[in-house]
């Protein structure tokens, strides 16, 4: 009852102060998994926004085990308890581990994706492939969802969110699954390069227009 409190008054602040949050639905690897959690990217995402300047808060709605269905299943409630400004959305390795159809994959995301644009939020799509042994037509198939609805919908994409971490063991925890949280940082960076032109195209302030003191 007491979280339940903070957070909407969370909110309420966010909103008086005009700064619309950024909303991340994602999994475990959005969720600091096996890591402390401030030290997953998102949080460190939260601590760049202070320190560059911008004023959105962050609200992580990742789940460990989050699967596209789920996701979808929740985004409506966090669309209208938040109100975000940016929907990032992190979702798929999940559904390529239990060997969901493309078709329902890209469907869910899909419905994501207009979901939060019929909310008016700008959307950023994070992109994740998965190992060939799954067959190289359903993996690459997988991955190419990503791509072919950030076309369609026209919103930003980092096409593989794991880049430059995936392939490092000393960056990944013992699974190969999830990274350490020496790699959090390099993932934080990949979004960023994609986040920040949405977050000036949403009217957020940025670090040039700050006034001095």
């Amino acid at each position: 009852m007491i979280c339940g409190l903070l957070l909407a008054l969370s909110t309420l602040f966010a909103r008086a102060d005009g700064a619309a949050p950024i909303l991340v639905v994602g999994d475990s690897l959005s969720a600091a998994y096996n890591i402390a959690v401030d030290e997953g990217w998102v949080a460190l995402l939260e601590r760049r926004l202070r320190s560059t300047g911008y004023g959105q808060p962050v609200v992580n709605a990742s789940v460990s085990g989050e699967t596209s269905r789920g996701a979808l299943a929740r985004l409506p409630d966090l669309l209208t308890r938040h109100r975000p400004g940016v929907v990032i959305i992190e979702i798929g390795g999940n559904d390529a581990l239990r060997g969901l159809s493309l078709d329902v994959f890209r469907k869910n995301l899909s419905e994501m994706i207009e979901a939060a644009q019929d909310a008016n939020a700008r959307v950023m799509l994070l992109g994740m492939r998965i190992p060939p042994n799954y067959g190289p037509s359903y993996a690459e198939g997988f991955h190419a969802v990503y791509g072919e609805l950030a076309k369609r919908y026209e919103i930003a994409l980092v096409p593989f969110l794991l880049e430059g971490v995936a392939l490092e063991p000393e960056l990944m925890q013992d699974d190969g699954i999830h990274p350490r949280a020496a790699a959090e940082p390099r993932i934080l960076d990949l979004v960023w390069t994609n986040l920040e032109p949405l977050l000036k195209a949403s009217g957020a302030v940025s670090p040039d227009a700050v006034p001095a003191s």
